[in-house]
């Protein structure tokens, strides 16, 4: 097996495979995670170069998946709200990474990916900042990981908090990372839920380019001088579907297949993340996270509670 897994033919043969067979990212993550730390990946070179491309051609295809006509609606009307929460959970994000002595870029992804829309806005940001492939599988790693206990937790802990439908889909859209792990939860508790849920969190995914662009701008000189082009990607992807609502299939199946693609590229991410990568991370980025998560949840659950959101009736 080692032997195998030392060929880089082997990793994208695997991660095509993966591509066809699941749209579920994080499957490709744990795959490529498991059989890095069992077997090791010599080719580790190769496939940290390939998931940096096809991280920004994910998500320029997840683009596709963006729904004009009620963002702007729904957009308009939590503008306020999502201002805030954003700029609070970086904020919040950033003083954790200081306390825990997290390392910054790895801190930003962590933060980003709570802030916004999870995975993908990790995989949008980690090349704005030039993250390294190792920070950026972490993140990833501990973002899907929170993502997969917010499907069990969320839902049973809405009804016990006796959350209506609109209270737990907006709180679900602010406090869940994942976009994908939002409709999950919110389709679990109702279809009301889902519509306000999903529609929410597609606006905060705009704030991916602003957002990225100011870390770029932020991180270095080299980065703050080089526009990220998948980013534009990302939001001409938008706007396509947008003047074209009659090929609506079409960008579904567009948004679908970066999924897809998604999976196969997270694979190679987790490829990258070894033994002794890991070791060197240690287990502070996981505390971190689970820290600014319990903060974030527990203060837009607050203002949820408190009657802090606009009317988002769809």
């Amino acid at each position: 097996m080692e032997r195998t897994a030392g060929n880089k033919y082997f990793w994208f043969a695997a991660a095509a495979l993966l591509s066809v067979i699941t749209p579920n990212p994080a499957v490709g993550l744990a795959l490529g995670l498991a059989i890095a730390l069992t077997a090791g990946n010599p080719a580790q070179k190769d496939t940290s170069a390939a998931s940096k491309k096809l991280l920004q051609l994910s998500v320029i295809m997840l683009g596709f998946g963006m729904r004009f006509d009620a963002v702007l609606k729904v957009g308009f009307a939590s503008l306020w709200v999502t201002l805030i929460s954003i700029s609070a959970t970086l904020a919040i994000g950033s003083l954790l990474g200081k306390a825990f002595g997290i390392e910054r870029k790895l801190a930003v992804l962590l933060s980003s990916g709570t802030a916004i829309c999870g995975g993908s806005a990790i995989a949008a940001m980690a090349p704005a900042i030039s993250a390294s492939s190792v920070e950026t599988g972490v993140a990833m790693a501990v973002v899907f990981l929170l993502n997969g206990i917010a499907l069990f937790v969320f839902p049973p802990l809405g009804h016990a908090l006796g959350l209506t439908q609109e209270q737990f889909g907006f709180w679900a859209a602010l406090a869940i990372h994942d976009t994908s792990s939002v409709v999950g939860a919110a389709s679990i508790y109702g279809a009301a839920a889902l519509a306000i849920g999903a529609t929410v969190k597609l606006t905060r995914a705009l704030w991916i380019l602003p957002v990225s662009y100011l870390g770029a701008r932020l991180a270095g000189s080299d980065a703050k001088a080089k526009f990220q082009w998948f980013l534009l990607g990302f939001l001409l992807a938008a706007l396509v579907r947008s003047l074209a609502p009659g090929f609506s299939q079409l960008w579904d199946a567009g948004a679908l297949a970066g999924k897809h693609m998604m999976t196969g590229t997270l694979f190679l991410v987790g490829g990258g993340l070894g033994r002794a990568e890991l070791k060197k991370i240690g287990a502070k980025p996981l505390v971190m996270a689970v820290a600014l998560w319990l903060a974030v949840s527990a203060l837009s659950l607050t203002a949820v509670k408190l009657g802090f959101m606009p009317s988002l009736a769809l």
